[in-house]
């Protein structure tokens, strides 16, 4: 079975987990609260989901270096994205006019994918959380994952 785990790279990260159709699975916010932490976090968590095959991070730097190692050592493809790259796919320009207005939109869209997968709703749903869920969205889309496609979801 494929999955996909999508990060919203940070020492607070969101975190969606999706499977081999492209449904989201599950989805949270975690906070890692330092890197020695997000070390033995992050190897935990994926060791934890042996049924991944891709880790998909949005952001960069030496956090998401810490989530692209600990894949490698795992032999997990990973896939590297930008905020840009996925909100260009999923929102449209007047959405993005800035950072807070696209993270407020997210929200709602994020909202609309869970109820899509009937994933479980959230009680509170934080913005990175929200983030990778659409990041991971972006990624099933780009790797067929899709059974089905969330029309009024994917723009693109």
């Amino acid at each position: 079975m494929n999955a996909l785990l999508a990060v919203d790279v940070g020492i607070r990260a969101g975190l969606a987990f999706y499977d081999g159709d492209g449904q989201l699975q599950s989805y949270r916010s975690h906070n890692f609260g330092s890197r020695s932490r997000l070390r033995a976090g992050v190897r935990t968590i994926l060791a934890e989901n042996p049924e991944l095959q891709v880790l998909l991070l949005e952001g960069g730097g030496t956090i998401a270096d810490i989530w692209e190692r600990a894949a490698e050592r795992q032999d997990l493809e990973v896939i590297q994205v930008s905020a840009e790259t996925w909100r260009e796919a999923l929102l449209l320009p007047r959405e993005q006019k800035s950072g807070a207005q696209a993270k407020g939109v997210a929200d709602g869209l994020a909202r609309s994918v869970i109820t899509w997968s009937a994933a479980p709703e959230p009680t509170s749903l934080r913005h990175d959380a929200a983030e990778a869920i659409l990041a991971g969205l972006w990624g099933v889309d780009k790797l067929g994952w899709l059974s089905a496609q969330p029309a009024d979801i994917l723009r693109s």
